[in-house]
């Protein structure tokens, strides 16, 4: 498992977010995500996302990373949008992924909410990888596909390190089940400015166990914590 020393050396004050270590390898997601990109991604911008919001709270409570989200853009304190969202989004994005031959498959209930919303698994991944696209998604963020107030999956993206689960953020508010980072830092040592193909290939690391339960959760209001 990887991370583990660059955990300890964030980790530095009792109460203080931390750096989870990856939960496989950091060539395990190749040939969809390659090893030096992982390490980099997790040990140096996650890494550095969690002393941001660890400064940012310094000497102030320190719930769950997800209780912070709802007022991260509207509560005023400075750091938590930023470095509280990097810290979320990137918990989030590690979980989601498997290695292939792990990934599992969608849930009936999942593959079900899936067709209902766009057609097909086919057509998911054809409206996500126009909300990915980078005339659609200028610059850095992310693209969502979440829960809504009806209960409803909707594609949705948010720039930086906002969510959906941000009150004031960009897009369709929800409860997000499933997330793709388009920083360049997540895919630029290999694809370079080739982001779709990127997009592409990252569906092969899915973690469909891990979607579909959160899907579960959501549907009750739940929503990812870590």
């Amino acid at each position: 498992v990887a991370g583990g020393t660059a955990s300890a050396m964030v980790a530095a004050v009792v109460g203080a977010y931390d750096l989870p270590d990856l939960p496989y390898k950091y060539e395990a997601l190749e040939p969809s995500i390659d090893a030096a990109t992982m390490k980099i991604h997790h040990d140096k911008h996650h890494a550095t996302y969690v002393a941001g919001i660890n400064a940012a709270l310094d000497g102030k409570d320190q719930p769950p990373i997800a209780d912070l989200m709802k007022d991260a853009i509207t509560g005023g304190v400075k750091g938590v949008r930023n470095s509280g969202g990097g810290v979320y989004n990137h918990d989030f994005f590690w979980v989601e992924m498997a290695p292939k031959g792990k990934t599992g498959k969608p849930s009936d209930d999942l593959a079900a909410a899936i067709d209902k919303a766009f057609g097909s698994m086919d057509g998911l991944k054809e409206q996500w990888g126009a909300a990915a696209a980078p005339a659609a998604r200028f610059g850095s963020g992310w693209v969502w596909l979440v829960v809504d107030d009806a209960k409803d999956l909707k594609i949705t993206s948010t720039p930086n390190q906002d969510n959906p689960l941000m009150d004031g953020a960009e897009g369709t508010a929800g409860i997000p089940v499933l997330g793709i980072d388009v920083w360049e830092h997540a895919y630029y040592l290999k694809y370079q400015n080739r982001r779709p193909e990127y997009v592409s290939a990252w569906w092969d690391v899915v973690n469909w166990d891990q979607v579909s339960s959160w899907y579960a959760d959501a549907l009750e209001g739940k929503a990812p914590q870590f």
